[in-house]
């Protein structure tokens, strides 16, 4: 049976990143390794304040399942012995890079992966992310990222929002947008911003409202369509977002792992909902399993690799609109 190790790790960005909940110069991650006959798999989480997640409080919840893991706790099983969440995604993670190691073959050849609708990987244009500033600053980010052909600004922060996003779009004339609130507007604000948003060209509106306030968005029209990202976490949140939400946003950290990503795709683009996938920020080695999550999507937030200021050896490939799939030495 593997040996279980954890381990916190710190990362720093290039620069300060703020959404509507706060700021950040650094991502803290946890990592859990499975070993396994002198093989090892690893996987990333990052604990979510969010969600009353702390890099203590994940860690001790991965330490909770060593007895269970000595005793043969497989994958399939670790589904229903954590709930959903980030110390059971790097678990999870783990279990998937341990077997494609063992196997000798990358996690998209595995047959269970096949089983869950996965496809083999290519490189996945992403969103490049611009942080909450005063509307001068994300002009001047603008500038400087208008040849990123996706842009994702973060809004939430008060009466400024339009004016941050006028300032954004003279800064990038040509860039398509998107935009995440984090829960930061009311209804209210969502109705009175639409126009201008629309007027803008922005092509998605994420998480306009907290998730116990979004049951007044299946009253009112979604000119521009709306994402579900806080509000969804696994495929037992697809019932009450029928009708608020035309996309969802996909997060292994939220699903527990790849194992319950690949089934939440799956089932979502059977319900008829669009599918982004995205990712905490973290390292590469947190955001390679995402890659393989997000082929084919209609748009992926894959940027970390982007915005970290150090990063894992290898790091994930990225250009300026794209995130390659993982290397071996890094992930699966």
């Amino acid at each position: 049976m593997p040996s279980l190790a954890v381990e916190t790790r710190r990362f720093a960005l290039r620069e300060t990143f703020t959404i509507s909940r706060g700021s950040r110069t650094h991502v803290m991650v946890v990592e859990a390794r499975l070993t396994l006959d002198g093989v090892t798999g690893r996987g990333e989480c990052v604990p979510y304040p969010r969600y009353d997640e702390t890099p203590e409080g994940v860690t001790a919840d991965i330490e909770a399942m060593r007895g269970a893991l000595e005793g043969g706790l497989d994958r399939e099983a670790l589904q229903e012995a954590m709930p959903a969440g980030a110390a059971r995604n790097a678990l999870d993670l783990a279990f998937w890079d341990l077997e494609a190691k063992q196997t000798g073959q990358r996690v998209w050849e595995l047959p269970a992966y096949a089983a869950l609708g996965g496809a083999a990987p290519g490189p996945v244009p992403s969103c490049y992310t611009l942080s909450i500033d005063t509307p001068e600053k994300m002009r001047a980010a603008a500038e400087k990222n208008a040849d990123r052909p996706l842009l994702k600004i973060k809004l939430g922060a008060g009466p400024e929002d339009m004016d941050r996003m006028a300032a954004v779009r003279a800064g990038a004339p040509n860039a398509r947008l998107v935009i995440d609130a984090n829960e930061g507007w009311s209804t209210a604000d969502y109705e009175a911003h639409v126009p201008t948003l629309q007027s803008l060209g922005v092509e998605l509106i994420e998480q306009p409202v907290h998730e116990n306030d979004d049951a007044a968005l299946a009253g009112i029209a979604h000119p521009v369509p709306l994402c579900a990202d806080e509000s969804c976490h696994t495929r037992a949140s697809l019932d009450r977002l029928q009708g608020r939400y035309e996309i969802i946003n996909i997060k292994l950290d939220k699903t527990g792992g790849l194992t319950e990503a690949l089934a939440l795709r799956a089932e979502a683009q059977k319900r008829g909902f669009g599918v982004m996938v995205g990712c905490m920020m973290s390292s590469s080695l947190g955001v390679a399993p995402a890659v393989l999550v997000a082929g084919g999507v209609q748009i992926a937030d894959l940027d970390p690799p982007m915005l970290l200021g150090e990063d894992r050896d290898p790091p994930l490939g990225v250009d300026a609109s794209a995130v390659s799939p993982p290397e071996p030495e890094l992930w699966g």
